[in-house]
Formats: structure tokens, sequence, C-alpha cells
């Protein structure tokens, strides 16, 4: 099996080295938008260029971390008009990002609105043709979304706007991105529907209704559905994420993916990829219209490495979930669900046992005595007071780029990552000491539990993963069977390979997605520079473009006016070690 991998690894590196130039750059765009993050007193992370641009009526679409919209010309890669809402960089944003902007024809006028929800929470209807702000929709052109929530934002920066709305019918509907950890009382996760013209709030979704609880938020894409009047919205973990005692039971909506009516809100059929979650499983990966057998499902990836597929007007599985006794907490206060759903197929992605691994012996070693002293039972094992291992991590499994889906061939073709992180749960009285030992964990308050959070990657001292490659893979799965049909490493680690020399089978972790094009499944979103392109039957890879520094987005394909096709990423950098912020917009042309 090893020898095979080592095999088609080769011939994939020796016929992407061939093809290089197979699409070649047609132009680049600099959007001019990068924050750098904390330095000289200022607040919140490094922006990231995370877009997939919207090509609609021979002109290409294109938004950035700062909320500015950017109408491009196709062919040439210049600039029509921008629009620019003026947010506020300093703010403190979390996820410093924006990954697109939706679009609406108006079937009596034929003009087109362009949607965008800004990272401040705004979200804007915009002239096609102008960029200018349509003065009859809601305030001047404009929404607010912080407001109106039944749990009140209390600092801006804990409330955003990072994916693209959708629309479906006369309707756009938007989720949000609320700060993880904070508090149990965050704001509420609201999904909010809005009519396209005049900016009027329709219906209003809550998936922990009634409760003291906020977030279980829908940060990620909502699949709109117009053949059936469903919207999918995908949910994360309620607040906060790491300790439960105060949000006891299930929590049903959170963790899940709910169909709603699109016309009423109503909730037509949920289902929960994870009880009670306590690891920051959310679904980050959106949910995708497929087929199978020709009736209409829906694939549903989550953090887990759990694919779950359902019947998309019921949903109920296809191929069946069952419920298996998982580990429970130790800590005093929390009540941990005694199962989660496992599907049945496709079968999990990825290894759930772990053993200590380094790329020297003496970074194996030291992971060895890491993970030796840290509770691990499996991908469900609950936070610790002493500490847990969290397998595939909090962004393991699937991230939020989501899987890509070919009706001819029948197939999903789903990025995975591998790369886990350490839990631990710190009594309120302890976490400035707990801070002041371990200053290079990111901590979560939690407050108004009895437990502060920390939390880190688990990497050697010299930056390698403790736990055994593949760190991150491609996969391709039959939707008719839900059977594994190939799966691959994909992209490398660069501070790795600089000091350890090339091991294509290592892989990298990804955040962005996929998409197919005759035949090729098409992926950037690994940490290395470039789009790759995978024949589809086989998983090698036959071509990789050159990025001017890695893409966390995923590509889109267009044909504009004048006949050429064109496929686009924008490469906008990783917040990992040596990465280089970009704001490049980069097309390549296929033919």
């Amino acid at each position: 099996m090893i020898a095979n991998l080592l095999a088609l690894l080769a011939v994939s590196a020796a016929v992407s080295a061939q093809t290089q130039d197979k699409y070649p750059v047609a132009w680049t765009f600099h959007v001019g938008d990068m924050y750098a993050g904390s330095k000289g007193g200022l607040r919140g992370k490094a922006s990231a260029f995370e877009t997939t641009p919207v090509y609609a009526d021979g002109t290409l679409y294109v938004t950035t971390a700062f909320g500015r919209v950017i109408a491009l010309d196709p062919d040439a890669g210049t600039q029509k008009w921008a629009f620019d809402p003026h947010v506020d960089t300093q703010a403190g944003y979390g996820d410093f990002a924006n990954r697109g902007a939706a679009t609406w024809r108006d079937a009596k006028t034929g003009k087109r609105t362009i949607f965008i929800a800004t990272i401040d929470a705004r979200l804007f209807a915009l002239d096609s043709a102008t960029g200018h702000p349509l003065p009859g929709f809601a305030n001047d052109g404009h929404v607010d979304l912080k407001q109106g929530l039944r749990l009140p934002v209390k600092d801006p920066s804990e409330y955003e706007e990072t994916s693209a709305p959708a629309v479906i019918g006369d309707i756009i509907v938007v989720g949000s991105a609320i700060a993880d950890n904070m508090r149990t009382d965050m704001a509420s996760g609201e999904v909010r529907a809005y009519d396209v013209r005049s900016g009027k709030l329709l219906w209003t979704f809550d998936p922990m209704p009634g409760t003291r609880t906020g977030a279980a938020n829908a940060w990620s894409r909502i699949t709109p559905d117009p053949e059936n009047n469903l919207v999918f919205v995908p949910t994360g973990s309620p607040s906060p994420d790491y300790y439960g005692g105060e949000r006891k039971g299930n929590n049903e909506y959170a963790n899940s993916v709910v169909a709603l009516n699109a016309k009423t809100g109503k909730v037509v059929w949920s289902f929960q990829t994870v009880h009670h979650d306590l690891w920051d499983y959310d679904v980050a990966s959106p949910p995708a219209l497929i087929t199978v057998k020709g009736k209409p499902a829906v694939a549903v990836g989550s953090k887990t490495g759990n694919l779950f597929i359902l019947d998309r007007l019921t949903g109920k599985p296809v191929f069946g979930v069952e419920e298996r006794p998982v580990p429970q907490s130790d800590v005093p206060g929390e009540e941990t669900s005694p199962t989660q759903p496992f599907p049945v197929l496709p079968a999990h992605l990825g290894p759930t046992r772990i053993e200590a691994w380094g790329p020297t012996a003496e970074e194996k070693k030291w992971c060895a005595e890491q993970i030796a002293g840290l509770r691990y039972d499996g991908m469900f094992t609950p936070p610790s007071l002493r500490g847990s291992l969290s397998f595939p991590g909090n962004i393991g499994g699937m991230a939020w780029g989501g899987v890509a889906f070919d009706a001819k061939t029948s197939t999903i073709f789903v990025p995975y990552n591998r790369l886990a992180a350490v839990a631990r749960l710190i009594p309120r009285a302890e976490l400035g000491k707990a801070a002041e030992e371990r200053p290079d964990w990111e901590i979560g308050r939690q407050e108004g539990s009895p437990y502060a959070m920390q939390r880190i990657f688990l990497l050697s001292p010299k930056g390698s993963p403790c736990t055994e490659p593949p760190f991150g893979m491609l996969a391709a799965i039959d939707a008719n069977t839900g059977r594994l049909k190939w799966e691959v490493p994909m992209g490398n680690v660069p501070w790795m390979e600089k000091s350890l020399g090339a091991h294509p089978e290592w892989g990298s972790p990804a955040l962005g997605g996929a998409i197919v094009v005759d035949g090729l499944v098409f992926m950037g979103a690994t940490f290395d520079p470039y789009l790759k392109a995978y024949d589809e039957a086989t998983g090698t890879e036959v071509w990789r473009g050159k990025l001017p520094t890695s893409a966390r987005a995923t590509p889109m394909t267009f044909r504009s006016e004048s006949g050429k096709r064109y496929i686009v990423i924008a490469a906008g950098g990783h917040d990992v070690p040596g990465a280089q912020l970009s704001d490049v917009l980069v097309a390549f042309l296929m033919r």
C-alpha cells in the first residue's frame, strides 16, 4: 500500500513538473487590502484574502477582507469600479476575512444587485453597474445585522460576517460569525432573511431558543435549494465551546444541518452531527446538494471527519447512522452525551487512534512525552483539567471550503485535515498562573462558567505535527454507494520541506475548497503556494500553477463573453509560520 502510494506521488510530481504551462497565468490583480494584525497597540488578527469571486453579466466581482467589492473586466483583470464600506480595520476582528458576495437579478427590470455582508456585520445591496448602495434597500442601502438579536452584541468585534449571503428567489439569507469561548451568553446565532428589494426582515431562526446561551451560529455558507424551497443551514457550537455545564442536553440545533422553509424560516427537518459539542466540532463545511441514485440528497461534512449523506427532503440518512458510546467527562459540572452519531457509510475519513510521530528521533520523543501526559480516548475525548488531546482537532476533518460534487460520475470530492490539538480546562481562580506557565497557548475565558480554557496545536518545538502524516488529504467518495474510491495527500508544509526536504506523502492541512472542471479536481488552500489539479478518476496530480503565496480560498471558473475559459483563485496567505500576507487574485487561462 505504502509503495503504491509513493509510486503515485512520484508520477504526480513528474507529470505536474511537465505541465506547469498547461494553464498559463492570464492576469493578476492586487486588491490592496491587507492588515498585519496586532502591532503598535492595534487590536485584532491579520486579515486574510479568502474570497471566491462571482461572475455575472460579463463582470467578475471580488470582495476583500475590508468589505470592499471590486468589479473587474474578466479578460483584462482591470478594475471597473470599487465600493468601500469603510470598515474599521482596528476593531479587533478574530477572523478578519470575507469569502465572497452574492448576486440577484430582478426578473421585472433585468437589473442586477450585488450583496455583501461585511466583517462589521452590515448587509449591503449594491447596483451591479456602478457599485453604489441602493437607497431603497433598508437604511440607505444596508442593514445593521448587530441589531435585533435575542442576546445582544456586547463588543462589535465579537459579531462578524465572513461568508457570502445566500439568495433564494426574492429572499436573501444571512448567518453570522460569533467569537468562540468568551462567555456563556455570547450573541445569539440567529439566521435571518430579508426581502431583496426593500431589505425588510422576513423571518428569524434561532438555533438556541429559550436559553441563556448564545452562538450555535451559521458562520459557514448557507446553501439554497430553490427547487425545493429550502435553505440548508450549517451550525456550530453553542457558547462556550469547551464547557457545556451551563447548556445541558444535546443543544438540538447546534452542530447541525437545519433545513428551513425559505419563505417562512420554519424548520422542515434537522440533523445533528455532534451532540452537546465540547470540541469546537462545528459544521464548518457548507451543505452540498448532490444526488444519490438519481434522488436529491445533501452531503454534510463535520470537523470530526464524518461525512453524512442525507435525504434532501426528509433529513434521513441514506446509508444509515449509528449512535455509538463515547468517553465521558471527568470534569465536575459537565454532563457529556453518552453517544455520538457515526455514519455507517461513508466510513470515517482518517484515523481515530493516534501514535506519536516526529520526523526526527528527538522530535518523536518530545511528542511522545507530551501525549503521554494527556487524556486521549478517541475523537470524542472530552476536555479535561489535565489536558486532552483533540484529534482530528478544531481545524481537523472538513473545514469551511466544503466538498465538490460531479453529477456525471456521482463522485464527492472531500478535502480533510489531520492536525491534533490540546485543550485544557482551567479553574477560573488558576487562570493567571496557567497563562504564565503556558504563554503561547490560546486562552478562552468562558465567562459565566467555572472554567476558562487553553488550547494549542500539538507541534514539536521545531514546528512538526506530533501525530502521523498525512496532515491533509483529498478523498473521492462514490455518492451512490458511500464507498471510498481513492484518497491522496495534497500539498506540503513549507517550513518542514525547507529543513527536511520534500515529502509529498506528508501532505498539508488545507483551508478552502475544491471544484470539478472537465474531469479535473482543482484545489489550492494548502500551505504551499500552488493551485493543483488532480485526475478525477485516480487522484493523480496532473498540473500545478505557481501562486505568489499560499491560497486560503476556493477557486472558481467561468467563461467570459469573449469565449475564453478561466480558473481564478485568491492567493491570500496563511497565519502559519513563515507565511506571507498577500492580496493577489490570479486568473489562469484554461482555453
